[in-house]
């Protein structure tokens, strides 16, 4: 979305979403504190949102994602109005300008509500047109995919549409258009634009896996690091502004990439730098940095939101427009957690070595849970103070593990015959077998060494976590809504997609995580943080 309505495609632009899954690269900038300014500032600047992309959806958005306490009833009245402004339209937000139905359904998103249930209407239908989504531009396509991907909705299908639009289509629309300098355009020609250009890598953040979206994506960080100012600030339209830079840090959230990425300082002057250099003294942000123009809404709601996409991804949380972190309104949240008594079988080791610790676990970000299962007995080093964090898992540890980690005795049932009793794991396999947690990997046999993959090990912990009281239950639509949010969810396994989906709404997995990864060797700190997140939603520990 273009920040002035004098710029050319603006009542395009504007009309649209224009700022748009959790970052765990991103250096620490500290903004809270200014994010909690602007938060207060937009609160009192839209004290009634309206449907519009000024004073309306962006500042809902913004607020929403932030988690910053606003006034009672202040989400419910807005979709009240939402409802009997769709009542009014007869559900027709737009007849051609399709980026007006992104923009709410992503507000709505953010505030638990369902945008295929307003007013009797369904706005994500509009959607599945193709033709009339990319009637205006990319802005069409790029908040499509934004839209239907902050809460991986499916695509309706649209009865008048020509073309019955798929996520494959509108990705393909944005590479198809993309310029051969690597920047995007409104249009597909001209010149290049920063706010479209980092819009569109806001779109395929999700979609890194494909080949053609990583290139498209390496050739657009090259050609926004080659227009950087010696500020760290970019132009667009002729005039240096916040609201460029605010889309490029939200394009840098989406992606999980460092704020500092050395491309992109430029003098030493780096994006967050530049981003508050626009920040006014109560809050809001000017358009341009001489503070020309006074107070800009348009300007305020998109640094903030910037603000707030940063603020998310310093803390672990879900990027700003990956929203399957949202609690549903007037529902239950979605990690089906029963807390009831675990089995009887159960019984988590005491802690018996206080201030356990290893060498190379020191800062790690997986330190506190090495340390709480090593001082239980459950995890062990590996010689001379070392732990290796980074190692991989063979089937064996990872049954000798859990079992200690619930407490179960040891006891070999030769059960495969590849695991002889005279092994030291064979108890182990036994027990964890048995109970229930691990399977053989066919004709009788275990593969004991064999390396353990991520949707093994979730798998595997999900039937622990159920002998330790956890409803790990999950139905059909609560395990794709859960799963959708990942870019590579399509490479899970059937048999993995419960469990998989548990894990992470339990928070025994970090839905901040942009892939799943289910076929990847897990890592000794990954399965120690999963153990340790598992006993504390049981309350074990």
């Amino acid at each position: 979305m273009m920040k002035k309505i004098r710029k050319f495609a603006a009542l395009v632009l504007t009309l649209c979403v224009l700022a748009s899954l959790a970052a765990p690269a991103l250096a620490a900038s500290g903004v809270q504190s200014e994010m909690q300014g602007s938060a207060a500032y937009m609160v009192s600047a839209v004290k009634a949102p309206e449907v519009g992309s000024i004073g309306g959806e962006w500042a809902v958005i913004g607020l929403a994602r932030s988690g910053y306490s606003v006034p009672a009833d202040y989400y419910d009245e807005y979709y009240t109005r939402v409802e009997k402004y769709v009542k009014n339209c007869n559900g027709v937000l737009h007849d051609r300008k399709y980026t007006e139905y992104s923009r709410v359904i992503l507000a709505l998103t953010a505030i638990g509500r369902d945008p295929s249930k307003v007013a009797g209407y369904n706005l994500l239908t509009p959607l599945g047109d193709f033709e009339k989504t990319i009637w205006q531009g990319l802005n069409g396509p790029i908040w499509a995919l934004i839209a239907l991907d902050s809460g991986n909705y499916e695509i309706p299908k649209n009865p008048a549409a020509k073309t019955q639009a798929t996520r494959q289509l509108y990705i393909d629309e944005i590479l198809n258009n993309q310029m051969k300098d690597g920047g995007w355009s409104l249009t597909g020609t001209g010149d290049s634009d920063v706010d479209i250009t980092a819009m569109a890598l806001q779109a395929l953040a999700k979609y890194q896996d494909q080949k053609a979206v990583k290139a498209a994506t390496d050739s657009a960080l090259s050609w926004l690091s080659k227009n950087q100012d010696s500020k760290g600030g970019f132009a667009s339209w002729g005039t240096t502004n916040v609201e460029s830079v605010a889309q490029v840090v939200v394009a840098f959230c989406e992606l999980g990439m460092d704020l500092n990425d050395s491309r992109f300082v430029k003098n030493g002057h780096g994006l967050v730098e530049n981003l508050l250099s626009f920040r006014q003294s109560n809050g809001g942000f000017y358009h341009v940095m001489d503070g020309s123009d006074g107070n800009n809404q348009m300007s305020a709601e998109q640094g903030f939101y910037a603000l707030v996409a940063i603020d998310r991804a310093e803390n672990g949380k879900n990027s700003l427009y990956r929203m399957g972190d949202v609690v549903k309104n007037n529902s239950k949240p979605n990690t089906n957690i029963n807390k009831s008594k675990a089995d009887p079988s159960v019984n988590v080791p005491d802690v018996t070595a206080p201030g356990t610790t290893f060498s190379d676990v020191k800062n790690h970000a997986n330190q506190t849970a090495i340390e709480q299962l090593a001082s239980r007995g459950i995890i062990n080093g590996m010689g001379k103070g070392t732990f290796a964090p980074n190692k991989t898992m063979t089937r064996a540890e990872f049954a000798a593990i859990v079992t200690r980690a619930l407490g179960l005795p040891a006891k070999d049932t030769k059960a495969f015959t590849d695991v002889p009793s005279s092994k030291w794991y064979a108890g182990y396999i036994g027990t964890a077998n048995s109970s229930g947690i691990v399977n053989g990997v066919g004709s009788g046999k275990f593969n004991p060494d064999g390396t353990i993959t991520r949707q093994e090990a979730a798998a595997m912990v999900a039937r622990a976590a159920k002998l330790c009281g956890l409803d790990t239950a999950m139905d059909a639509a609560s395990i794709k809504d859960m799963l959708a949010q990942f870019g590579d969810y399509r490479g899970v396994a059937s048999w993995a997609k419960e469990p998989l989906a548990f894990c992470y709404a339990a928070g025994i997995l970090d839905q901040s995580d942009l892939n799943i990864e289910p076929t990847k060797a897990i890592l000794r700190c990954e399965i120690a943080q999963m153990l340790y997140n598992m006993l504390t939603a049981a309350e074990l520990i």
